[in-house]
């Protein structure tokens, strides 16, 4: 029980900061993304503070080997930039720039009952699952044709 009220109460902070700080109006995102238009920087603060609570919170978490709730700790070790991972990196922000959404935004409009958050949401589970079933291809061992018997 211990988790899932840590996990809703995680949950919850993280989609009130979204609607306080205004990440979760697609508009306002927009509106940072807009360089060369009316460009709005103040997500740029949203995001700075954001990035420097995750440099001390992955500090303190390479120092542990528990999690807070008593859990192993299980960190990303991979450190290497892959063609995949920019590859996914550029879909993502393509994705972010038509949309106006990113998951945790996209989620918190779909809570709110709007229609753009139905249509994202479910844009989004769908590319998560066309991207399970081709790793799914990819990793599945190949069939080398063996050697063939005949019969006569």
């Amino acid at each position: 029980m211990k988790f899932s009220f840590a996990s809703l109460f995680a949950g919850l902070v993280f989609g009130l900061g979204l609607i306080v700080s205004g990440m979760a109006n697609p508009e306002k995102v927009l509106g940072f993304l807009d360089i060369a238009g009316l460009w709005d920087p103040s997500l740029a603060f949203v995001m700075g503070g954001a990035i420097i609570v995750g440099l001390v919170a992955f500090t303190v978490a390479r120092k542990r080997t528990l999690s807070f709730l008593g859990f192993n700790m299980k960190l990303p070790r991979n450190d290497r930039i892959e063609k995949r991972l920019v590859i996914g990196s550029m879909m993502f922000g393509i994705g972010w720039g038509i949309a106006g959404f990113c998951p945790g935004p996209g989620l918190v409009a779909l809570g709110a009952g709007e229609i753009k958050g139905l249509v994202f949401v479910a844009s989004m589970v769908t590319g998560m699952m066309l991207f399970e079933i081709v790793e799914r291809k990819r990793a599945a061992p190949t069939q080398s044709p063996g050697p063939q018997s005949r019969s006569a």
